[in-house]
């Protein structure tokens, strides 16, 4: 049943296998319609009934996904970009960015899409505690996916460089002034109000768990 799934329906494996085998949730029926193309969430539901008709996953109770035997030893072709590590993130007070790269970590094209550069950061403090990101949370230890730009709308989450240290916050452009917010339940920490000098190095695209790598 496998070869004959649709491109489409094999990067929706793609994209579930991937969220399911690093620990994090499977995604929602918007998600899925995004690579699908289509709006309805019939579309997204009838997708994943052929995928588990082919044996390659089974849906539970409360829309969960669980992947079968089947799927953990298929060799079903899934497309993965090797991203670099390159050390640590301030999500407290800034600190400076490691650049040596400490390792490559495969992603799925499905989160990593192509034509795109990223990075991936670890997480060090707990200024963006309270920040979420496709539903995970932006907790010390965990590995951000970053896509990089330098440019970002209001309310997204960036990596900024600050007089070369790095820092990740909740971006906020206010007439001549930027405003690096976070989102954590420790009190201690503020915004950072720029009016120069704030290098946008890249926008958060998702969170991975901390013992990915």
């Amino acid at each position: 049943m496998i070869e004959f799934l649709s491109k489409n329906d094999k990067r929706v494996y793609s994209l579930i296998r991937n969220r399911l085998i690093h620990g994090l949730e499977s995604p929602k029926l918007r998600e899925i319609n995004e690579i699908l193309g289509r709006s309805s969430p019939r579309s997204a539901v009838l997708a994943l009934m052929r995928l588990e008709e082919a044996g390659l996953i089974r849906r539970m109770e409360g829309n969960k996904i669980h992947l079968t035997t089947i799927s953990l030893q298929s060799d079903l072709s899934i497309s993965t970009v090797k991203v670099p590590l390159v050390g640590s993130i301030a999500a407290g007070n800034p600190i400076l960015a490691e650049q040596d790269i400490t390792a490559y970590i495969p992603i799925t094209f499905a989160i990593a899409k192509p034509g795109n550069k990223y990075f991936l950061l670890r997480v060090v403090g707990d200024s963006m505690n309270e920040a979420i990101v496709k539903g995970e949370k932006i907790e010390e230890g965990c590995l951000l996916l970053v896509q990089q730009q330098s440019t970002a709308e209001n309310g997204q989450i960036i990596v900024a460089l600050i007089n070369e240290e790095a820092t990740v916050k909740v971006f906020e452009r206010k007439n001549q002034f930027v405003f690096l917010k976070p989102r954590s339940t420790n009190p201690i920490h503020k915004p950072i109000v720029l009016s120069e000098n704030c290098l946008i190095q890249g926008v958060i695209v998702a969170v991975l768990p901390a013992d990915l790598y």
